[in-house]
């Protein structure tokens, strides 16, 4: 599945270190996809609530289904976050610009689960001038 097709099927994307933080990354995209038109769940145990969503500890406490499964983590993160996709099965894991981890994007893969490496789920919205 293609970059484009992934955007245009989900409508729940599950930010893992989404912070309440407006100066974060992780604010500032997920802020730009919940104004898309996504359904932005924030999994981040630091936090109670984020962009006016309820924050979930850990992928695996979310009471609903997961699209996209978008990580704002360090790479040494990463094995242990798409462990918990493929628990909950979600259909994509998405690692934002700098989070690379070939084991685990394979590992992803081999699940079932469509794998974006090292790229913005943000720029590449704007750059598909996608509509909901």
């Amino acid at each position: 599945m293609s970059i484009p097709e992934i955007l245009r099927s989900a409508r729940t994307i599950a930010v893992v270190g989404l912070s309440s933080k407006r100066y974060r990354p992780s604010y500032g995209v997920a802020e730009y996809l919940q104004r898309s038109g996504y359904r932005i769940i924030p999994v981040n145990p630091q936090e109670t609530e984020v962009l006016g969503e309820k924050a979930w500890p850990a992928l695996e406490s979310v009471p609903e289904a997961i699209d996209i499964v978008d990580i704002f983590r360090r790479s040494e993160s990463v094995p242990e976050i798409v462990e918990a996709a493929i628990r909950v099965g979600a259909r994509a894991v998405w690692m934002q610009e700098g989070v690379i981890h070939e084991e685990a994007a394979a590992r992803a893969r081999a699940a079932g689960l469509e794998v974006v490496m090292d790229r913005c789920i943000l720029k590449e919205h704007r750059r598909l001038a996608l509509e909901r």
